[in-house]
């Protein structure tokens, strides 16, 4: 398969709804305490995923809808202003992840990694900006509490994410599952 226009509508909707589903059940396995989801970012795994290998707009959907759906179903996260927050980062990761995939996975491991980190870097900003216009235009969130929530908390999540997706995506487009 060539690119995600290769998916039937059906496809796509199916494989858009198992990673729904794994950003659903990936927190689990960070045993619901907050502090190792938000170091791990599980729900970001199938997101960016959705987007790389369905396109932006079923990347765009997923992410809108996993933060809400698991706030609504388990609690977790926090709908306001956590979820809420992480539907728009979510959101632009499976958007950006698709657009810049789309446009550079020609150029092989490094169009890979170049769209993965520009979809990581402008989903964290527009979380940020969520954040800072929930929180009353920034009162409460400052950019020293951006960059440690957004950055430094999370950089054992990032790190995993810069290894995984780039060996699922390889161990797919073997099995001829995505390009």
């Amino acid at each position: 398969m060539n690119d995600s226009a290769s998916f039937s509508s059906t496809k796509k909707l199916v494989l858009s709804a198992l990673f729904l589903a794994l950003g659903l059940v990936l927190p689990f396995f960070t045993g619901q305490i907050p502090e190792i989801g938000a170091m791990l970012l599980p729900m970001h795994i199938p997101v960016l995923l959705c987007g790389m290998i369905l396109g932006g707009p079923w990347g765009l959907a997923v992410g809108v809808l996993c933060p809400l759906l698991r706030s609504a179903l388990f609690g977790m996260p926090v709908m306001y202003p956590g979820a809420v927050s992480m539907a728009f980062e979510l959101a632009a990761y499976g958007w950006f992840s698709g657009l810049f995939y789309k446009r550079l996975r020609a150029k092989g491991a490094a169009g890979m990694f170049a769209a993965l980190l520009a979809a990581m870097v402008l989903g964290r900003a527009v979380w940020g900006v969520a954040r800072w216009v929930m929180m009353a235009f920034g009162t409460q969130f400052s950019m020293a509490v951006f960059i440690a929530a957004g950055f430094t908390s999370a950089l054992p999540g990032i790190l995993l994410q810069l290894i995984l997706i780039p060996l699922i995506l390889t161990a797919l487009k073997k099995g001829k599952l995505a390009e």
